[in-house]
């Protein structure tokens, strides 16, 4: 199984002296995280949809292997609800699609106050071009049926693994031959201590996926930088 551990988005100030050089300019933050970790979620796309050219520079700027999953804009998931995708997505995978042989999975956080739909998920999974990975990542409890895990297995499709203070936040089923995991919160502060990170490596490696993405989205003081360091040396 491939690990590629990275953290959700690397624009951070408070990341100074953690991960970037106290004078090291913003325009040369990508190309530092990328020298450390092999994958980063771009989850400022969930707020405002970066330019093709956005995707291109971000592509020209990270070294080859270097992998960008995309959170999908809030207008699909928050506003839309995932009705009458095809423009949203069309237009989301004609930016995204800038970034070439570094496109990741592309990932749907879904609103918590958002029920099971199952016919918007299945039309919505449908969308996308052929070969794209697509990680759903539902936060209401009504999303846990068997008619929802075999439509994400129809695609393809991973559900993401969530995890908030140490819990799961989702049932752990495997529905695609890769995995997403994201990790929210620890319990001590925002750090996730050693034994949360060796249980969650244990669920990864008996998983059994070809390849497996996981983010840690805990980036107050930098403790998602911490906690993806001591994470991918226990893949």
């Amino acid at each position: 199984m491939t690990w590629l551990v990275g953290t959700s988005g690397w624009q951070y100030r408070h990341w100074r002296g953690v991960l970037y050089p106290p004078g090291l300019p913003m325009r040369l933050w990508l190309e530092t995280y990328a020298e450390e970790f092999a994958t980063v979620e771009s989850n400022n796309a969930f707020y405002r949809l970066p330019t093709a050219d956005s995707f291109a520079g971000w592509r020209d700027r990270t070294p080859e292997g270097f992998v960008m999953a995309v959170k999908a804009s809030r207008f699909l998931t928050h506003i839309k609800r995932l009705a009458d995708p095809e423009e949203p997505v069309e237009r989301l995978m004609g930016a995204a699609a800038e970034l070439k042989g570094k496109l990741g999975p592309i990932l749907l956080q879904l609103p918590p106050t958002l029920k099971v739909a199952p016919d918007r998920l299945d039309r919505c999974l449908g969308c996308f071009p052929a070969g794209t990975r697509v990680a759903v990542e539902p936060r209401h409890d009504s999303w846990w049926t068997q008619e929802v895990r075999e439509i994400l297995d129809r695609h393809g499709a991973a559900l993401c693994w969530a995890d908030r203070l140490g819990r799961p936040q989702s049932p752990l089923w495997r529905t695609a031959d890769w995995g997403y995991v994201r990790l929210h919160e620890g319990r001590a502060g925002w750090e996730y201590g050693d034994k949360a990170l060796k249980t969650w490596a244990g669920r990864l490696h008996e998983a059994g996926w070809q390849d497996v993405y996981v983010y840690f989205n805990n980036d107050p003081e930098g403790a998602a930088v911490r906690n993806a360091r001591r994470f991918a040396r226990l893949g």
